[in-house]
């Protein structure tokens, strides 16, 4: 039987609920409604349940996702998706500052490299629980955390336990590593070079979704961006397909379409900002668009020449609602970064604090990345490390650290070999004519971008 992932009604109801409960809508009554008549809770860690419902629950199911979508959300004015809204609540946001000149070749090839190491990485990892990751790093002598994962020496038991992830246990160990496999952490940063060298910096989000519908395997899409994907396919328009039936606006998948707009718009993090809001605001909505819009403008800081993470971190929150629950949860994990010595509290305070939300969602992944950015110093072996070993969306969190540490460190030799000898110069993907490219042919194609008006 097939089952695909991340659209069954019966499932995104699940999501529903808690997401809706995070904008403060008063789900009890759907919820009750969704129990009483037998429904399941949304799945713990997979995309989609085990076997589909009755008629009558999935035909439930749509009624009460569309019931919820029509109930009043606490949250809205201070947390807007609208650009000019977003403004209007960024007291520092920062002034124009066009006609720097494009990062050097060397320090974007730096930025992709660490890029995918820090998610191949978190590849392996990925959707086991903390405790699983740090049995693993620890039966191979790997803790902290400062190499690649590998199966060897870890006991039967501990691997049956902890399964490494399916589909990156034949790719991503230190044992089978040969270049960087696909990976959608990889794949939307090519789609946005297409982005770019179709439409230029003033690309609309429909300019978005129609590229999506070109160029983006249908299959290769998950989470926010399957469900925007499949109410373009059904006729809905943007931005309303952030919206329709789709419970994981607000997690991390705008985030990891960021880089791009960051690496291109150098010492420009209004301008990278607002790209990322136009990218973002076809599949997400608040905290999942201001995920994105922090890290690009992070990014663009970093990519000016900023070789400070702290001054880098800091110019990401001035693009982001100051009340917002992004802007809350990064300011407390730079703060609790900076005053806890052992990283591994850091990690179990941020757990603690952010026990309520999905594993994928943005706020305690954004959180995560900026605590490990923070503890480490940009350092990139100690930035990627700690942000995997913290859980969660461990590739996706691994990227965007390896992205930023990556443009600090400034060259690829700056970064050590064991992390960039394994990639071969070669990147994995179905998007485009980009298969088998290498990173400094990547680079050399973002460095064109970033001269672009």
């Amino acid at each position: 039987m097939l089952r695909l992932t991340w659209v069954q009604p019966e499932d995104l109801l699940g999501h529903e609920l808690r997401q809706s409960a995070h904008e403060g809508r008063e789900i009890s009554a759907v919820a009750a409604r969704w129990y009483r008549a037998g429904g399941p809770e949304a799945p713990t860690r997979a995309g989609a349940s085990t076997g589909p419902v009755s008629p009558y629950l999935r035909m439930l199911a749509k009624d009460l996702l569309d019931e919820l979508a029509d109930l009043p959300r606490r949250s809205a004015e201070g947390e807007p998706t609208c650009l000019e809204r977003i403004k209007a609540l960024c007291p520092d946001w920062p002034d124009p500052r066009g006609g720097a000149p494009a990062p050097a070749e060397a320090r974007l090839e730096a930025a992709w490299l660490g890029r995918a190491a820090g998610c191949l990485l978190g590849k392996p990892v990925e959707k086991l629980p903390l405790e699983g990751i740090r049995r693993l790093a620890r039966a191979t002598g790997n803790w902290p955390l400062h190499t690649w994962f590998t199966a060897r020496g870890v006991p039967d038991d501990l691997a049956e336990r902890y399964p490494w992830n399916r589909r990156s246990a034949e790719n991503s160990l230190a044992e089978n590593i040969d270049g960087m496999p696909e990976d959608d952490d990889l794949d939307y940063p090519l789609v946005n070079l297409l982005l770019l060298g179709r439409h230029g910096k003033a690309f609309t989000t429909a300019d978005v979704a129609r590229l999506w519908l070109d160029e983006l395997p249908a299959g290769r899409a998950f989470t926010a961006e399957r469900v925007a994907y499949r109410n373009l396919l059904c006729g809905i328009e943007p931005p309303r397909t952030a919206l329709h039936r789709n419970p994981f606006r607000e997690w991390i998948g705008a985030l990891i379409r960021a880089d791009v707009h960051g690496w291109t718009n150098p010492g420009d993090p209004a301008a990278a900002a607002e790209q990322a809001h136009r990218d973002a605001t076809l599949t997400h909505t608040a905290n999942g668009v201001y995920a994105a819009m922090f890290a690009a403008a992070t990014l663009a800081e970093a990519a000016g020449g900023a070789d400070d993470v702290h001054h880098c971190l800091a110019t990401g929150l001035t693009v982001i609602p100051r009340d917002s629950r992004l802007a809350r949860a990064v300011r407390h994990a730079i703060r609790l970064a900076r005053a806890t010595r052992d990283f591994e509290a850091v990690v179990d305070e941020l757990h603690a604090t952010h026990r309520g939300y999905h594993w994928v969602h943005a706020v305690p992944n954004t959180a995560l990345i900026a605590a490990a950015l923070t503890h480490a110093d940009g350092d990139f072996t100690g930035s990627v490390c700690r942000v995997v070993s913290g859980g969660w969306d461990t590739d996706s969190n691994g990227a965007t650290a390896g992205s930023v540490t990556g443009l600090l460190a400034g060259h690829p030799g700056v970064l050590p070999d064991r992390w960039t000898a394994p990639l071969k110069n070669r990147l994995a993907t179905s998007v485009g004519d980009f298969n088998g490219i290498g990173f400094d042919a990547l680079a050399h194609l973002t460095h064109r971008e970033a001269h672009r008006s």
